[in-house]
C-alpha cells in the first residue's frame, strides 16, 4: 500500500485540556469570600449598643438626681462636686457643640438637627459597610460616633434639647481660650469646657480612631494573577510524508 495515501496523523490534544494545566489557572473569588472579607454588623450593633445604652442611662441618672423638684413644682440644680476640676451638673443643650444654634428658634433649630443627625447616621451605616478588614481602628470608631449621635437623636426627638451633665474645668482650656480671644476679642475667656455627655465622649473617641486610621492604616496592594503560559497558540500538525 502507498503511504502517500494514508491519512495524516491527528495532532496531539491542546495543553489546556490536561487536568494539571487546569489546576494551575486562577480561581475567581467566590461569592462566600467575598462577604466574609466584610466587617461583621454584629460588632457594629455590639458596640453602637453599649454606647447608646450607657449614653441613655447616664442621663436618666442625670435628670433624675442632679435636679431637685420643689413643693411648688419648680426644678432647681442639685450638682454634685468630684474635684476641683470635675463637677456634675444638669444643663439643657438646645443647640449643638459648643452651643451653635443655641439662639435659633425652635422652628429652625429642631428640624436643623434632626436632618443633620439622621444624615450622619445613614453615612456612617454606608461608610462602615465598605471598610477594609484590615482597617481596625475604622471598625470600632464607626459604631462608637454611631452609638454617640443615636444617643444625642433620642434627646432631640424626645424633649427637642440634649442633656448634658459633665462639667469640666482646667486650666490649659483658660490658656487656649485666651489664645482664641487673639484672634477672635468677642471671644469669651473661661476655663470651663463645654458641658457634655456620654454621647459626646464616645463621638470623640470614635473621631480619634477614625483620625488614627486616616494616618496608620495601609491596604495591601492588589496584585495582578500571574498569567498562566497560553494554550492558544497553534502548533503545526506532524507530517506524515517521510523526508526526501
Amino acid at each position: 500500500m502507498n503511504t502517500d495515501d494514508a491519512p495524516a496523523m491527528a495532532p496531539s490534544a491542546p495543553a489546556s485540556d490536561s487536568p494539571s494545566h487546569a489546576a494551575s489557572e486562577p480561581r475567581a473569588p467566590a461569592a462566600a469570600d467575598t462577604v466574609a472579607a466584610r466587617p461583621s454588623l454584629v460588632l457594629l450593633a455590639a458596640v453602637t449598643t453599649s454606647a447608646l445604652a450607657a449614653d441613655l442611662l447616664t442621663k436618666w441618672w442625670a435628670l433624675s438626681r442632679l435636679e431637685r423638684v420643689l413643693p411648688n413644682g419648680e426644678s432647681v440644680p442639685s450638682p454634685i462636686v468630684v474635684n476641683s476640676w470635675l463637677t456634675l451638673l444638669l444643663a439643657r443643650n438646645r443647640g449643638g457643640a459648643w452651643g451653635l444654634l443655641q439662639t435659633a428658634s425652635e422652628s429652625v433649630r429642631r428640624p436643623f438637627f434632626l436632618l443633620i443627625s439622621a444624615a450622619a447616621i445613614a453615612f456612617i451605616v454606608y461608610l462602615y459597610r465598605r471598610v477594609h478588614p484590615n482597617q481596625h481602628a475604622l471598625k470600632w470608631g464607626l459604631p462608637l460616633v454611631l452609638g454617640g449621635a443615636i444617643g444625642n437623636l433620642v434627646d432631640r426627638i424626645r424633649y427637642g434639647w440634649v442633656v448634658d451633665f459633665i462639667d469640666y474645668s482646667a486650666g490649659w482650656v483658660e490658656g487656649m481660650n485666651k489664645l482664641l480671644a487673639r484672634l477672635s476679642p468677642s471671644h469669651g475667656i473661661t476655663n470651663h469646657w463645654p458641658t457634655f455627655n456620654v454621647a459626646d465622649i464616645a463621638i470623640c473617641i470614635g473621631v480619634g480612631l477614625m483620625a488614627i486610621d486616616m494616618f496608620t492604616s495601609r491596604r495591601a496592594p492588589k496584585r495582578a494573577p500571574a498569567a498562566a503560559p497560553s494554550s492558544d497558540t497553534p502548533h503545526a500538525p506532524p507530517s506524515s510524508r517521510p523526508p526526501a
